[in-house]
């Protein structure tokens, strides 16, 4: 065990050791980043700073809007970065003119937040970066939310951490932040309950414009669909099953991160599913256990890695998820999902709890394996069934089903 990993464990051993920890180390890393870089740099107003989940990834609504920026000429003069956690996986962004990759954390990390006049990402920043007067503030988050967030929240299950932190955490984005896109009135409300945005006197940050991270998928292709299965190698004739659960706070291990316990026999699936499907697995980005699907080759394609869940939307036939925001995203794309809610009680009662009755969902809610195994084997009826509900469904949640990027490029940076 590294040394680091020794001391978040000391450190996360219980819930005071760790509110009292990261308080010290909030105050010592904003007080480096202020002496160190605020005080030392000048705002520039044509750069920018991007990040997409904590810069482990090159996706979301931070992709597409950088994208949109690239295409229009009106921005060829202007400074775009992006932070990773691995840089040298992305230095052939580089060769896009005007763009630079730093590292995470790095010193030319924060010289670009202290100078650039636009941050945008989709996930929390580290609470160093505070920004100075004159500087704006995109936060995209990650999806419209089924499970509550933030001051949303009525209890929090994981083990060395406390409601209070949450909360403190969500309300330091809202002191921070300028602009957020909305991509319906019910994101709206929600996000502004969860971010406390009407008691800090903030709503009026939100535009509802639609998801720049959807762009993609209400201007989808056959020949797009049909080059992603090429690249993923998906066999001609077969169907694709797109399986992305979500974390579980219940599930996190004190220096090593979240954790998660398949609920699925891969063995059973191939036996009833394997002549007609292939399944792409798609694990959240806060897991850190990884998978061995090697006794599946050919019927399991772990996608986890892959930065950009999009393209997997493309290819994929069916969607099965649980808790997580995908569905919102991928019904733009009017295909069937169906909810594998096997720890349903558990988790609505002693983790998160949900904005709306899952009897408004898309699809049906299925409670353990042999029922998403029969349903799969009677897909069309599925569709059949729930026809009138996904329309009502999209008309709720994805009422912009057109492109975004560029109308959000015009309110904000003009």
């Amino acid at each position: 065990m590294s040394a680091w990993k020794w001391m978040a464990r000391i450190c996360s051993k219980t819930p005071w050791t760790k509110t009292w920890s990261l308080r010290v180390y909030y105050w010592w890393k904003k007080l480096q980043y202020r002496k160190g870089y605020v005080e030392k740099e000048e705002i520039n107003p044509k750069k920018v700073v991007f990040e997409a989940y904590m810069g482990k990834k090159y996706a979301c609504s931070p992709k597409a809007l950088y994208q949109a920026m690239c295409r229009d000429p009106q921005y060829r003069d202007w400074e775009l970065i992006w932070a990773f956690r691995e840089p040298e996986r992305y230095r052939e962004m580089e060769k896009e003119p005007h763009t630079k990759v730093v590292r995470y954390r790095s010193g030319e990390y924060y010289r670009a937040y202290a100078s650039a006049k636009f941050w945008v990402t989709n996930s929390r920043l580290p609470r160093e970066l505070q920004p100075k007067d004159g500087q704006e503030y995109i936060q995209c988050w990650h999806g419209t939310p089924l499970k509550r967030l933030g001051y949303d929240l009525e209890h929090y299950a994981e083990k060395n951490g406390s409601l209070r932190e949450v909360r403190e955490n969500y309300l330091e984005e809202t002191k921070r932040v300028t602009h957020m896109p909305s991509p319906s009135g019910f994101y709206s409300e929600k996000i502004a309950s969860a971010f406390h945005l009407k008691e800090e006197g903030k709503e009026q940050v939100l535009l509802e414009l639609g998801y720049p991270r959807n762009d993609e998928l209400v201007a989808v292709t056959d020949a797009a669909c049909k080059n992603m299965r090429r690249t993923l190698g998906i066999p001609e004739g077969k169907k694709v099953i797109l399986y992305a659960p979500t974390w579980r706070e219940n599930q996190h291990l004190p220096g090593e991160g979240y954790q998660f316990q398949l609920p699925v026999d891969f063995k059973r699936w191939r036996e009833v599913l394997g002549d007609e499907y292939v399944i792409l697995f798609r694990a959240h980005y806060f897991i850190s256990n990884s998978f061995d699907f090697v006794a599946f080759s050919g019927f399991v394609y772990d996608v986890s890695q892959m930065d950009d869940i999009n393209p997997l939307y493309l290819v994929a036939d069916v969607l099965i998820t649980d808790y997580s925001s995908v569905f919102f995203d991928y019904a733009n794309l009017r295909r069937p999902i169906l909810f594998f809610m096997y720890d349903y009680e558990q988790y609505k009662h002693e983790m998160r709890d949900f904005y709306f009755d899952i009897h408004m969902l898309p699809g049906p809610v299925l409670m353990d394996q042999e029922e998403v195994l029969k349903t799969l084997k009677n897909l069309p009826d599925v569709v059949d069934k729930y026809e009138k509900k996904y329309v009502e469904f999209n008309n709720v949640f994805n009422p912009h089903r057109e492109q975004c990027s560029e109308k959000y490029l015009r309110e904000w940076m003009k």
